[in-house]
C-alpha cells in the first residue's frame, strides 16, 4: 500500500490516505507523522486515527497538554492532516470521544453480531454530526458461516450483503473491508453496481443470523 501511493502522483487527490497512529505523547507523535508523510512521498494525510485506544486513560493521555492530539491539531493547522479521528472497540470510550467534541471522526466496531453501536453511539454520532467508520463488518467471516441453530436450508447471506447492513444505517459513513484477493475484493465492490438499503425481509433475516452468530462463534462484548 505504501508503495502505491508513493506512485500516485497527479492521481493522489483523487485518493483518500487514512493511517492509524500509535503514539499517545506530542513528540512521538510529531516524528510517527513526520516517517510517515516521508514514507509514502505525500504532502499530507487525509485522515490520522490514534489507533485502538482501549481504556480511558489512554484517551486523556492524548487529550492532556502533551497528548498526541495537540501534535495532530497543529500538524492540522499546517495542512499536514485533514481530519483526525479513534479507533476503539469500547462503546463507552467512543461515548466519551463523541461528546467531548475533539475530534472528526469515530473508528468503531459494526456488524449484525455486534449492533450495540445502533443505540450507544451511533444517535450521538448523529446529533453531532461526526462521522462514523466501521470495522468488522464481517465479524471476522463469522457472518458467513452456518451455525448449529440456523433455520433447514438455510445459506448465509454473501459478503456485500454484511456490507450493505452497515452502511445503509445512516450514522456510517465508511465501512472498512479486508478481502483476502482481487476476487474477493470485486465481489464486495459489486455492491455499489446494485447499492440499495436492505428490504425489511432481508434486515430480518441479516439481524437473525447475526444474533446466531454471537451466539455460537466465541463471546465479544
Amino acid at each position: 500500500m505504501a508503495s502505491a501511493a508513493r506512485e500516485l502522483g497527479s492521481r493522489r487527490k483523487d485518493v483518500m490516505i487514512a493511517i492509524q497512529l500509535e503514539s499517545r505523547d506530542k513528540k512521538s507523535a510529531r516524528r510517527e507523522l513526520e516517517k510517515t508523510l516521508d514514507r509514502l512521498k505525500t504532502d499530507y494525510l487525509d485522515v490520522v486515527t490514534f489507533y485502538y485506544v482501549e481504556h480511558h486513560g489512554e484517551w486523556r493521555d492524548i487529550i492532556g497538554d502533551q497528548g498526541a492530539l495537540a501534535a495532530m491539531r497543529a500538524s492540522k493547522e499546517q495542512g499536514l492532516v485533514h481530519m483526525i479521528g479513534l479507533t476503539t472497540h469500547q462503546r463507552a470510550l467512543g461515548v466519551e470521544v463523541l461528546r467531548s467534541r475533539e475530534l472528526d471522526l469515530l473508528m468503531a466496531r459494526y456488524n449484525a453480531a455486534h449492533r450495540g453501536a445502533e443505540t450507544a453511539l451511533f444517535p450521538i454520532a448523529q446529533e453531532f454530526e461526526t462521522p462514523v467508520v466501521t470495522f468488522t463488518s464481517l465479524r471476522w467471516k463469522g457472518l458467513l458461516q452456518k451455525t448449529s441453530e440456523d433455520p433447514p436450508n438455510f445459506t448465509p447471506p454473501g459478503a456485500p450483503d454484511w456490507y450493505r447492513l452497515v452502511l445503509s444505517n445512516p450514522a456510517v459513513a465508511v465501512a472498512l473491508m479486508a478481502p483476502d484477493n482481487r476476487e474477493e475484493l470485486e465481489d464486495n465492490l459489486s455492491l455499489l453496481a446494485d447499492w440499495r438499503p436492505p428490504t425489511k425481509q432481508e434486515f430480518e433475516i441479516l439481524c437473525s443470523h447475526g444474533e446466531r452468530v454471537r451466539r455460537n462463534a466465541g463471546q465479544f462484548p
